[in-house]
């Protein structure tokens, strides 16, 4: 019977396993590090490894009802799905013909890189989503790094360690998001509702600005001077859709905040105009006593309930909403695509110039050929193998070196 092995992960000095920045090609996302093999009996009593290998595993899980005490007894079970992302990695196999080695420490790098592109159908090639966990775990998706040791003739055993992913292309200050959107509605032919952002990717506590005009149909002047404008609410909706690749898919909508203007003036020949603003909702992340309480290993801590994303099992989205209530008119409802970014507008501006250093620094990687470290193997039978442990053999005994 084998002994057991000690594995661990362990990413590069003084940084995180991962490197780069998801969702931005230029930086080559990348998770480097090395898994540690080491005897868990005994300092020096040699384990026999056959096979290493290392992924990066998805793990994404719906259960609609669950925020409904009621419900959730009721409603179908939670649905959870586990992906590769990538390509598993082959780390180190023993020679053909010999069941395993035996070793007495065994340091394995390795470099994971990250599918960065748009991809469309192609699964492996799309750009994985964010961890994220809503509240009463309704949908969750988070990242383990799993390593397979097999140790002869032993089943293999698998050892997960958790990698929180963000994703950084959804940044307020990227040009995309800062040209102007406008979009118009009408309802019954009198009057029209148009608006314009400035720009359209928020954070939390970042301030929602929207410019709004309603003008009467030219052609209806008459009966249309007639409407009276009542008032004008401005929204955020977020909008949750489950199972959005399957049959059935599940839509919950919840508006987050809302803001209402009272107008009570008939319809100006001119139309009528007005600039209304909202502040995006934030997530207060202290407790009672006012302490950021310790964040989960699987989940960063975000300001905000949810952002914009798209998973296997769900998609999250974002609207906001202009509702003119009006007598002598239908009322009129637009809703415009906006996107949620995790960070604020000023930490934004501040993960820009790390992205750009990002991008100078994988300017020197190559994805064919990371330049890993060589492994570092101490076998049993190596003649100074118990001094790479810090043991050595005093009377016959093994015996800690104490420099």
């Amino acid at each position: 019977m084998a002994a057991p092995a000690f594995v661990r992960v362990s990413g590069p000095p003084n940084s995180n396993f991962l490197i780069g920045y998801p969702g931005i090609s230029a930086t080559l996302p990348r998770i480097e590090g090395k898994v540690e093999i080491r005897p868990s009996i005994g300092i020096s009593a040699p384990v026999h490894v056959s096979l290493v290998t290392i992924a990066l595993q998805r793990r994404e899980s719906i259960h609609p009802a669950a925020d409904s005490v009621t419900k959730k007894h009721l409603a179908a079970p939670r649905k959870d799905i586990i992906d590769i992302v990538g390509k598993e990695m082959l780390l180190f196999r023993c020679p053909v013909g010999k069941e395993y080695e035996s070793v007495l420490c065994m340091d394995l790098p390795f470099v994971i890189f990250i599918p960065y592109g748009r991809g469309g159908e192609e699964v492996a090639r799309r750009v994985p989503p964010a961890s994220l966990q809503l509240p009463s775990r309704t949908a969750e998706t988070y990242y383990e790094l799993v390593v397979t040791v097999q140790q002869g003739q032993a089943d293999q055993k698998k050892y997960m360690s958790p990698v929180p992913i963000m994703r950084y292309d959804t940044l307020s200050t990227f040009g995309m998001y800062n040209r102007p959107e406008s979009a118009e509605r009408v309802t019954d032919h009198l009057v029209t509702l148009g608006i314009s952002l400035p720009r359209w990717s928020y954070g939390p506590l970042d301030p929602v600005a929207v410019y709004i005009k309603l003008s009467p149909n030219p052609d209806w002047l008459n009966k249309a001077k007639k409407v009276t404008i009542s008032k004008i609410t401005v929204g955020i909706d977020e909008e949750i859709i489950y199972n959005h690749e399957g049959d059935e898919p599940t839509r919950k909508v919840k508006t987050l905040t809302k803001t209402t203007q009272s107008v009570g003036v008939k319809m100006p020949e001119a139309g009528y105009f007005t600039n209304m603003g909202l502040v995006f909702p934030a997530k207060d992340l202290r407790d009672s006593d006012g302490i950021i309480p310790r964040p989960k290993k699987e989940f960063p801590m975000y300001a905000v309930g949810g952002f914009t994303t798209t998973g296997t099992l769900y998609k999250i989205e974002y609207y906001l909403t202009v509702k003119a209530q009006m007598s002598g008119a239908k009322d009129i409802l637009l809703r415009h695509p906006i996107v949620v970014c995790p960070f604020d507008h000023e930490g934004c501006k501040e993960e820009i110039e790390a992205i750009k250093q990002a991008a100078e620094d994988a300017a020197m990687v190559s994805p064919d050929n990371p330049m890993l470290p060589a492994a570092h193997i101490i076998r049993a039978n190596d003649p100074e193998g118990l001094r790479a442990l810090g043991v050595a053999m005093v009377g016959g005994e093994r015996r800690r070196v104490i420099e």
